[in-house]
């Protein structure tokens, strides 16, 4: 499982493309080992939105839509109506027709409330210039056909490929660009749209030059046969929205592979090219070269997790390198272009803040069948900015065998980076405990620092030494700097403050606390832009005042929930004084950028001016320009209510005890207009998802707002506030291991006093009928589902389960963040496997998952497997395979068919306890009773099957349980 999920509000919101690196946590991420910071950047993630959306159609199934609940409720609201639950009579007039189509094969849209909801138009994302002059509006599609997911894909090393544009698979797009002038009054300026393309145009990795003067941007197109949805880099001029191609050569096409393309300077960029001269892909031979062989006669201990995706054989390994190697191209805006240096797999190309070189990064052969390709051997180069080889950095060899312990690293160079503060200085990382987080061993990481071209006989030198694990560094100048470390097994996090310039200042601790104590957190420093278009501290400086201050960007966490904060903090007395926080009555604000950060030196109070969010439950979020010394704010944006619906939705953030004493919150979400003394208890859905920690007081802090925006998105559960369901999110579910204890070991019993907790909260409140709770998620949401049916089936009515792990044995070295191995803790691993506890489920489940997801730990398997489990106990479930999703669903067809299933399994096993549904009386059939037309018969064949996977045994078995145990 492993992907440590955190809980973002990504859906209706802006993505502020420009002003992630402002800030920077006192307790950075760790990246993993298998996953460079440079290979992230890398991803199509830069300049493109993650979830993929489009308008095209798609087909219905053989049964008509579910009839809204207003249409079948009584005048008076009783009877059950104004609870959400469905019509009996009209939904037995369909169920003889449900019968037969429950195994059917056509993709199905979910009721018209939730439909009109996910099928709203998506906001633009937003990009500020460099001089935070202009603001780019960035706009977007909804949901992508299941067409486009079905192109043919290669799966190699850990990467999936789109051939044909010779990119990575799935990225979205922008359809758009809109360029605003950000006025002194703070309002914006007419849009200036940028043109010049054809229409139709895919663009992406949208990205300011240095001086903000223009805009560089790749574009495809998908037309068959054509080499044209190969990706081509445009430029455009800010000022008149002109663009044009960035190769005047028609044969020149960007590899998006890894690294896409970087401004080296004001009027060049280093272009990541397919090599003019590589021909067609290597044909996969009829005859295998040899048996397949892996061999470890050495006797290495190489424990890996379950990595999807890798390289197979020798043909595997040639394909990699046909669509991964690039030739590297400087193309000046004048139209000169030279290659430089020599094709090959490059993962990511740094140029220094002076311009003068070039950091170059990687990978090559032997490649692993074992590991994706972060763990290949991978070099570090030094290059002149016109491509001249200076010198070798490093040359790092396979990393297999990197433990599977949390803070584990590779050996040797890691972090490799330039100085912000300086023009050409690199500085890096080597731990010394040989990558291994169970060696203890001091220092553990030591950063080292060199000039780009040092003097003969002058050495790296030594900048400050670690006993935890490295995690990052905020520069400022040679008097300054900030230095993180941390460690996971003990949640421990500290701050140092160093100066880089003077040996004679000793490194002295900022920060000192753990991790997981939210309350503590002091916040994250702010950073400024430097003319050379790197980030630093933020030192401001007061009038008629000495002291080195920074501006400390906070959530603050309350036991009443957070207040973001901003504090101007003194680094050598650690005095603070509070100079903005967020409203906590009402609304709910955030401060997203420091807007005043174009100029050299300390910035004065005065002139100081940051860019905040600021929502409520029922506001969407809009963004304001706030400044200094008058405080005054200026609304930039007037983005419309997403889902107007459901404005009016009621949220409240409840506190309530598990019963050995740890405090648990949860957001607790009604229905609009919903009355409990008048409509009574509601069916209501909890949707939730682990978490470790290791102090119950930790675990008992409140996280997030009860002010914040109910951002919904196309499978949130938040949906089924238009069904007139109550909507138990994010229960907190603390899995708690104090001391030495490991929190696994007590995972069943946790987890369900935790759920225990929350359904005697929402019964005890009167807002949800206690026979009529359902419980999902979504991940290691899914397994904890699974558990909560086989544990305590007492709880809940039904389970929807997307995308999970059932059976830990098939993950033995580790999971989530399950340090030990199926033969360290086999009791643990069994216990905690609902796969272990089928026989026990005995209330009706809906299994859904990818049938390609690439999620480590969530095979598709493991949902087929624990299906067939199931169904040999007898047990009332169903399994939907989604055709050519992964790990999260990205389709409309897929998207609207899970709204389906989810929403049937609510009524049929949480609101009526009946097999009934509603039926759609106006709805118009073709002579087989399906709802569709030629263009919606056209997107299923154009996507290469005509639905999903459905396998279920909900009448086998059914009738012989006792109902007790149904219900």
């Amino acid at each position: 499982m492993n992907d440590r999920m955190l809980v973002h509000k990504v859906y209706h919101r802006l993505s502020l493309l420009s002003l992630t690196p402002y800030t920077l946590p006192f307790k950075p991420v760790q990246f993993p080992s298998a996953l460079s910071p440079a290979s992230i950047r890398a991803r199509p993630l830069n300049g493109t939105v993650r979830s993929l959306r489009t308008t095209a159609v798609m087909a219905t199934s053989r049964l008509r839509n579910l009839v809204p609940v207003h249409a079948v409720a009584s005048e008076d609201g009783s009877g059950g109506a104004s609870n959400g639950s469905v019509s009996s009579t009209a939904a037995t007039t369909a169920l003889e027709d449900e019968e037969d189509s429950t195994l059917g094969v056509r993709y199905r849209l979910p009721p018209q409330e939730i439909k009109d909801i996910v099928d709203a138009p998506p906001l633009p994302a937003l990009s500020f210039s460099p001089h935070r002059d202009k603001i780019l509006f960035l706009k977007r599609r909804s949901l992508p056909p299941l067409a486009e997911l079905a192109r043919p894909e290669e799966k190699l090393a850990g990467v999936r490929i789109d051939g044909k544009c010779n990119t990575r698979t799935r990225m979205s797009f922008y359809t758009g660009i809109g360029i605003h002038q950000l006025l002194p009054d703070g309002t914006l300026g007419p849009e200036i749209e940028v043109h010049g393309f054809p229409d139709g145009a895919k663009i992406n990795f949208v990205t300011w030059s240095p001086d903000g003067r223009h805009l560089a941007f790749s574009i495809r197109f998908d037309e068959e046969e054509s080499t044209s949805s190969k990706l081509k880099v445009w430029v455009a001029q800010v000022e008149t929205g002109i663009a044009r191609p960035l190769f005047k050569s028609d044969e020149i096409f960007l590899n998006a592979v890894f690294d896409n393309f970087v401004w080296v300077n004001d009027s060049s960029l280093l272009v990541c090219t397919i090599p003019l001269s590589r021909g067609d892909p290597p044909k996969k031979p009829w005859v295998p070269f040899g048996p397949k062989i892996q061999s470890n006669e050495q006797k290495s201990i190489i424990q890996v997790r379950t990595f999807q995706d890798l390289l197979k054989d020798e043909y595997d390994q040639d394909l990699f390198d046909y669509y991964a190697t690039t030739q590297l191209v400087l193309a000046s805006l004048d139209g000169t272009v030279k290659e430089i240096g020599p094709p090959a797999v490059y993962t990511s190309m740094d140029p220094s803040p002076d311009h003068k070189y070039l950091l170059i990064s990687s990978i090559h052969r032997p490649y692993s069948f074992i590991v994706p390709c972060g763990r290949f051997p991978k070099k570090v180069d030094l290059w002149t900015a016109d491509g001249k080889f200076i010198r070798e950095l490093c040359d790092l060899p396979l990393a297999e065998d990197i433990p599977i312990a949390t803070n584990s690293v590779r050996r040797g160079m890691r972090s490799i980076n330039w100085r912000a503060d300086k023009p050409s200085t690199l500085y890096w990382v080597e731990t010394q405990d040989e990558g291994d987080a169970k060696v203890d061993v001091s220092p553990r990481d030591i950063i080292y620092t060199q000039p780009a071209e040092p003097l003969e006989g002058e050495g790296p030198t030594i900048l400050h030494k670690l006993d935890l694990r490295y995690g990052g560094i905020s520069w400022s100048d040679d008097s300054l700097a900030l230095v993180y470390e941390s460690w996971y097994k003990t949640r421990r996090t500290r701050t140092w403050v160093i100066s880089p310039g003077s040996n004679d200042v000793s490194p002295r601790i900022l920060f000192d606390r753990s991790s997981e104590d939210v309350y503590s957190d002091p916040g994250s420093p702010m950073l400024r832009r430097t003319p050379a278009g790197t980030y630093v501290l933020a030192k401001v400086k007061k009038e008629n005042e000495e002291g080195t201050y920074i501006l400390l960007n906070g959530n603050g966490a309350t036991p009443e929930g957070n207040i973001p904060f901003l504090d101007l903090f003194d680094i050598n007395t650690g005095n603070k004084e509070r100079i903005w926080k967020s409203d906590k009555e009402k609304y709910y604000e955030t401060v997203v950028a420091l807007m005043s950060d174009e100029k050299e030196g300390d910035l004065p109070i005065d002139h100081l001016k940051i860019l905040t969010s600021k929502e409520s439950k029922t506001e969407n979020t809009q963004y304001y320009i706030l400044s200094w010394p008058e405080k005054k704010a200026f609304q930039i944006t007037n983005f419309p209510h997403p889902y107007p619906q459901l404005a009016s939705l009621q949220k409240e953030m409840v506190k309530y005890q598990r019963k050995d004493g740890v405090q648990l919150t949860a957001t607790l979400y009604l229905p609009p207009g919903y009355d409990p003394s008048r409509d009574g208890p509601l069916p209501c859905l909890v949707w939730s998802y682990p978490g470790e920690f290791k102090s119950k007081e930790a675990a008992g802090q409140v996280r997030g707002s009860p002010n914040e925006f109910a951002g919904i998105g196309p499978t949130s559960a938040l949906l089924w506030l238009a069904r007139r369901f109550a909507i138990l999110s994010g229960p907190t579910i603390p899995i708690i291991g104090e001391g030495d204890d490991e929190a696994n070991d007590r995972y069943v019993e946790q987890l369900v006093a935790s759920a225990e907790a929350a359904v005697e909260e929402v019964v005890r409140r009167g807002v949800a009928h206690p026979n009529k709770i359902a419980v999902g998620g979504h991940s290691y949401g899914a397994f904890m589902t699974a558990n909560l049916l086989a544990h305590a089936p007492h709880l809940f009515s039904c389970g929807i389960a997307r995308s999970g792990a059932y059976n830990r044995t098939l993950t033995p070295f580790g999971f989530q963040n399950e340090d030990r191995t199926l033969w360290e803790a086999t009791s643990t691993y069994v216990k905690m496997s609902p796969f272990m506890s089928a026989n026990k489920i005995k209330k009706p489940i809906l299994l859904i998952h990818g049938e390609e997801d690439s999620n480590p730990g969530t095979l598709t398997m493991q949902s087929d497997r624990f299906f067939n489990a199931l169904k040999g106990h007898g047990a009332l479930c169903r399994l939907v395979i989604l055709p050519y999703e992964s790990h999260g669903y990205a389709s409309r067809e897929s998207i609207m068919h899970v709204l389906w299933e989810t929403d049937r399994w609510l009524q049929k096993y949480c609101v009526s306890h009946t097999s009934t549904v509603n039926v759609d009386p106006d709805a118009s059939k073709d002579d087989s009773g399906t709802v569709s037309t030629d263009s919606e018969s056209k997107a299923i064949a154009a996507s290469g099957g005509s639905g999903p996977e459905v396998s279920n045994t909900e009448h086998e078995g059914f009738d012989s349980l006792p109902r007790s145990l149904l219900w």
